[in-house]
């Protein structure tokens, strides 16, 4: 240890990086009732704490190798951005080999920083394959991302600002894990200067190679990993990294995908700041370590380690939160096929948000009706749903928890009827305030019939209906009166190319 931390003390990073903010957390101390702390590492000019380890190691290779041709690195991105960033200030040209799946802003960062950006493979260790053959070719350097003791330093010098900027009591100190550079590093200096502190690294579950190897006893390659969190999606630790991690950590928590989205949104609520799923991984650690362990009243810290995610994924990322964060529930609701019964459904729910309703017309004797609600009190609240709605003999199936539910069906619910007679088509934007559906639902005549509807807000203004209905050919007028009453903005859609191949 004596060798790493003069290693660390003596380590060399703030010429492309900074010492980052240590910042209390008030929405995320208040919900777990501790004091929560974030490092910021998402500042950092690269937005990643990578450029801590990369700089420090490429400098010493300078140091020791002058006439170093040049250096190669394999990275699921932000790894990659410190090589290309350090190579660049220390006027050396870099290669960086980054798997196809990598996101674009990653890419395009690398090439901007003064790297070339090699895409090849679709997960981090065929990329490393690739590295190390052009390693080869052009002699060039390799960098590791985590295997390798300056890199180590470099990321370690995270624990020495943490023990400047904390000098009070720390509890416990959570730190994502890929390779285990990072976990490495932070957990040498804080066990060595506090060595009361605890240190638990995180790990998505579908990428848990630390957690797996200590487990075993010896570092071990998991078949495949999920790339969700591209920024920890290592299939296996380096021998470094696990002898540290095996010896120093005081746990390793394992996290969900939605339980990453609902910190990324904690995150965002404390500081206007979008973390990467890696970058937030921290955080639902400790959240999850707080909701295990009952405890309150610490002084808890998480690194949030990067914020490179591309603008396209945030869709998936707040779709996920509230489940994630226990504040949606999907059901599989089975009514009776009768006028009255889908109004009779909604009631149940009471004054809950709705955050979608998709139903297709199948027969005349029941109904399955695909529903997100929304919850105020988590868990205990969706089991009462459940309850009510049981007691008033629906059928129902939980599907919160489903992971097919999630990704596909509440996306798929639909399709054609051939039963249909009278059948009308119309998009309304409901005005998003409790009581929209239930004047909707309220003003439909008795004998209207509801043979398709597809609900679904999520953070908009207006919620966005489809409604099929089945209105007999002498209730125009009717339906028009029924129309202007309701107020609200609406399209006839029967004529749509998408409604006559799909659903008619």
């Amino acid at each position: 240890m004596d060798h790493y931390i003069k290693k660390i003390l003596t380590a060399k990073v703030y010429d492309v990086s900074k010492e980052t903010p240590l910042d209390i957390a008030p929405g995320l101390s208040s919900k777990t009732a501790n004091k929560v702390y974030l490092k910021r590492e998402d500042l950092q000019p690269i937005f990643s704490f990578k450029c801590r380890g990369a700089y420090n190691r490429i400098f010493k290779l300078q140091q020791q190798q002058p006439d170093t041709a040049g250096v190669v690195c394999a990275s699921a991105g932000n790894h990659g951005q410190g090589v290309a960033l350090s190579a660049s200030r220390l006027g050396i040209k870099s290669l960086i080999v980054m798997p196809k799946t990598t996101p674009t802003i990653k890419v395009n960062a690398v090439r901007q920083l003064g790297g070339e950006a090699v895409l090849h493979g679709d997960n981090y260790d065929e990329a490393y394959g690739h590295a190390c053959e052009l390693e080869k070719s052009n002699g060039y350097t390799f960098i590791h991302p985590f295997n390798d003791v300056d890199t180590i330093a470099g990321q370690g010098t995270i624990g020495v600002e943490l023990c400047r900027q904390h000098s009070g009591s720390i509890d416990v100190v959570f730190v994502p894990i890929g390779g285990g550079g990072l976990a490495s590093g932070v957990a040498l200096f804080m066990k060595y200067l506090k060595p009361t502190v605890k240190i638990i690294g995180v790990e998505p579950i579908d990428a848990a190679s630390m957690k797996a190897s200590i487990a075993a006893g010896h570092p071990v390659v998991l078949d495949q990993v999920g790339i969700f969190a591209d920024g920890v999606a290592v299939k296996s630790p380096g021998d470094e990294t696990y002898k540290i991690c095996s010896e120093l950590l005081d746990d390793i928590i394992t996290i969900s995908v939605d339980e990453m989205c609902a910190a990324i949104r904690d995150v965002f609520e404390d500081t206007r700041t979008l973390m990467e799923p890696a970058g937030a991984l921290s955080v639902a650690g400790l959240k999850k370590y707080v909701a295990e362990n009952n405890i309150s009243d610490q002084h808890l810290i998480a690194v949030t380690t990067g914020a490179n995610v591309n603008f396209d994924r945030l869709r998936h990322i707040a779709e996920r939160a509230e489940i994630g964060e226990q504040r949606e529930a999907l059901l599989a609701v089975t009514i009776p096929e009768q006028p009255g019964s889908f109004r009779h459904f909604c009631e149940m729910l009471g004054k809950r948000s709705v955050t979608e309703f998709n139903y297709r017309y199948a027969d005349d004797r029941t109904a399955n009706v695909f529903v997100g609600v929304q919850l105020s009190e988590g868990y205990a609240e969706r089991q009462q749903i459940i309850k009510d709605l049981k007691v008033s003999d629906f059928t129902v199936e939980d599907l919160t928890d489903n992971e097919m539910a999630k990704l596909h069906v509440r996306h798929m619910v639909g399709g054609s009827s051939q039963a249909i007679d009278n059948e009308i088509l119309y998009r309304f934007e409901f005005p998003e305030r409790p009581g929209a559906l239930a004047a909707f639902l309220n003003n439909m005549d008795k004998d209207w019939n509801i043979t398709l509807f597809h609900y679904r807000n999520h953070g908009s203004a207006y919620a966005r209906v489809l409604v099929g209905l089945q209105v007999p050919g002498d209730s125009a007028e009717k339906l028009q009166q029924f129309l202007d009453k309701l107020g609200y903005r609406y399209w006839c859609e029967d004529n749509n190319v998408a409604y006559r191949m799909f659903l008619s």
